[in-house]
């Protein structure tokens, strides 16, 4: 870009209605906008007869996480990763543990700028694998999310888009030719679910998840919130899981975690860690190879096993790493079989911890 501190940029995916509106065609939602509005997402929105990103190199803030929090438990274990997010999304979801970002519509959350040099550097100053675009969802900001993969590689840096995989054909195939990584958000699996406790659909999540698995080479998590009488009936967990082995096959790990309280879904209790562990028992049944429990203590739903003899790979205790049984190549040392995933020699050994991180502490002249 020209300026390389210019926040508002013009995009792509739109086009003119008869009318006089334009739609935004990055997601399902298809925001038809006049001049002046913004989208649901609250980041795209019309400006000069075009569609702008608002939120190009402004952050709501950045921390140094452990990449299994993510969660992503079979790409680089035990090693950091720089996470950031901006404001809005392109869903409603009543239970969202990150409202006070995705949700929030004040251009003053995006107190941090840095450009996607910036966060390239500083990644690298801090020792960090990989970044990933989380707290609200990278769809939004996708060019942001691009060129920050980009620089990123040139460091020899991976990036992670954490997403609701609520996303158009055409922007995804461009999305994840830059992008190493995935965890997708399946947050139920009813279209009455997505619907009215989403705002939105199931099938083109469905799509992304079988676009990711069988047409790129991103690597790809699932992660499925359980809330209490909303989406963890039996039924339910039976057929996503069935859905997961039949479209996606045994090696996608997916992760059940836990709800809290949140956003506009006070009113129900926390998820019992014995419904986790019941969906995890029903993906087990199903064919799942890898499947987790989250946001509970449990290091046996926690850990890896593998699937050919049974021993246990990696232990984890939340998001410590332990007893570590694989190859620099990820094969299990007992038998010889692979896990899937990505690997790169030791584990790291970043832990728990969570730093947060000023980016203009690490700008250089």
């Amino acid at each position: 870009m020209e300026n390389r501190f210019e926040t508002v940029i013009p995009t792509r995916y739109w086009h003119r209605l008869s009318g006089g509106k334009i739609q935004c065609d990055v997601c399902p939602r298809a925001c038809k906008l006049n001049e002046g509005q913004k989208g649901l997402c609250f980041v795209r929105g019309r400006e000069n007869d075009q569609i702008k990103l608002f939120t190009y190199g402004r952050s709501s803030g950045f921390c140094v996480d452990p990449v299994e929090k993510k969660p992503l438990n079979h790409f680089l274990p035990g090693t950091s990763v720089l996470s950031f997010g901006t404001a809005g999304c392109n869903l409603a979801c009543k239970f969202c543990q990150n409202w006070d970002m995705s949700k929030s519509r004040e251009m003053d959350r995006l107190m941090e700028l840095a450009m996607p040099e910036n966060l390239a550097e500083t990644a690298q100053a801090l020792g960090c694998a990989s970044l990933a675009y989380t707290y609200n969802d990278p769809v939004i900001f996708m060019e942001y999310a691009m060129d920050a993969a980009d620089a990123g590689h040139a460091f020899g840096i991976r990036s992670i888009a954490v997403t609701a995989g609520y996303m158009c054909t055409e922007p995804r195939y461009e999305f994840y030719q830059h992008m190493d990584a995935a965890n997708v958000d399946l947050k139920g699996f009813t279209e009455e679910f997505y619907f009215k406790t989403c705002g939105g659909h199931l099938q083109p999540v469905l799509d992304t998840l079988i676009y990711l698995k069988h047409e790129t080479k991103v690597w790809l998590e699932i992660t499925t919130l359980l809330i209490p009488g909303a989406n963890d009936s039996q039924g339910e967990i039976e057929a996503l899981t069935q859905w997961v082995m039949d479209n996606l096959g045994p090696d996608v790990p997916l992760h059940f975690t836990a709800f809290h309280p949140d956003w506009k879904m006070r009113d129900k209790p926390p998820t019992p860690s014995q419904t986790l562990i019941r969906a995890r028992n029903t993906a087990v049944k199903n064919g799942i190879r890898y499947c987790y429990t989250g946001n509970v203590y449990d290091p046996e739903g926690g850990s890896t096993y593998c699937h050919n003899c049974g021993a246990m790979l990696i232990l984890r205790d939340w998001y410590e790493l332990g007893k570590w049984q694989l190859t620099e190549n990820g094969e299990c040392l007992k038998c010889g079989a692979s896990l899937p995933g990505v690997f790169n020699g030791e584990p790291g050994h970043w832990g728990r911890r969570r730093l947060p991180v000023r980016i203009a502490a690490f700008a250089k002249d």
